[in-house]
């Protein structure tokens, strides 16, 4: 069944949105905006022709809304491949599945992401609160007005380095280019069109729960990390730097600043223990970092991608 060609942009980008129904919406989102880009630029290369005889005159070489559509699908999935480190090979075993985390690149990229999450979370969440405070504040004076526009922009700039930031750590696949807008459209209607997105206001809520949730992330894994290295490392540090009996009575000083002197009071039946714990928790560490890291990634899609509407 061949499809009508559009007579203009915007129905153009409807034909296109519908033929990639059921797409990843972060990839509807750029497939619209450089549609929209290409045509709007034709358009403007050739002053005096109508939409109609643009598009018709690059359909043979951009292609129509269903060809578009059928590229985007198919240089999606070779892009992925090429980006997606090789998996590792296949596991059966629980023993080879816990272990084999540890060449999974995935789970040390999550847990940058996790302790990265703080500052950026603080970032976000001053940014929020100090731009819609100051939005309201200025909103009954003249100079209000295209505060508050600049603002609700740069929590869409915003989201987007977000997205840049979740994809490469995380894996999930974000937007590449800026929300698709009819360029069509009256600027004031463009603006109201801007307020009234349930995506601007998730957006604002997604970088307001950065906050508690970088906190959560930071201490989560700082904790973990810490703990498996204090418990690796005491027994090494026994074994190589011998032992002096500490106030405990079986107690070994593993490092001494003076008055100020570190000891573990473990006894030394319990090392070999206490080494392998450490071990096993820093392989359970990095399953938790990519376990978090599948999450938040799904998280940050539902909020940043999937509240815009998609026709």
């Amino acid at each position: 069944m061949t499809t009508v060609l559009p007579t203009s942009i915007p129905e153009y980008l409807e034909q296109l949105r519908a033929a990639l129904a059921g797409a990843d919406p972060a990839l509807v989102q750029d497939a619209l905006y450089d549609a929209e880009e290409y045509l709007r630029s034709e358009l403007a290369e050739n002053p005096g022709t109508s939409e109609a005889e643009v598009i018709a005159s690059v359909a043979g070489s951009y292609g129509a809304p269903e060809e578009v559509a059928e590229i985007y699908r198919d240089t999606e999935v070779t892009v992925n491949r090429a980006l997606r480190a090789p998996p590792p090979s296949p596991r059966r075993s629980l023993l080879g599945q816990f272990f084999g985390v540890i060449a999974d690149p995935r789970a040390y990229t999550a847990m940058f992401y996790m302790l990265l999450s703080l500052a950026t979370g603080i970032f976000y969440f001053t940014w929020v609160v100090t731009g819609a405070s100051l939005s309201f504040g200025l909103a009954i004076l003249i100079i209000g007005v295209p505060f508050v526009i600049l603002f609700f922009g740069s929590v869409r700039v915003l989201s987007l380095v977000e997205g840049r930031l979740v994809e490469v750590m995380l894996g999930e696949r974000m937007p590449r280019r800026p929300l698709y807008a009819e360029r069509g459209k009256p600027w004031l209607q463009r603006i109201a069109d801007m307020f009234t997105d349930p995506r601007t206001w998730s957006t604002m809520l997604y970088f307001l729960l950065m906050l508690p949730l970088g906190i959560f992330y930071f201490t989560v894994i700082v904790t973990l990390v810490s703990v498996s290295l204090v418990f690796v490392a005491a027994p090494i540090a026994v074994w190589l730097f011998g032992a002096d009996v500490g106030i405990t009575g079986y107690g070994w000083h593993l490092l001494d600043f003076g008055e100020d002197v570190l000891v573990t009071s473990a006894p030394y039946w319990a090392l070999p223990l206490l080494l392998v714990w450490g071990v096993l928790q820093m392989f359970f560490t990095l399953h938790v970092a990519r376990g978090i890291g599948k999450l938040h990634g799904m998280f940050a899609k539902h909020l940043l991608v999937k509240s815009a509407q998609y026709g």
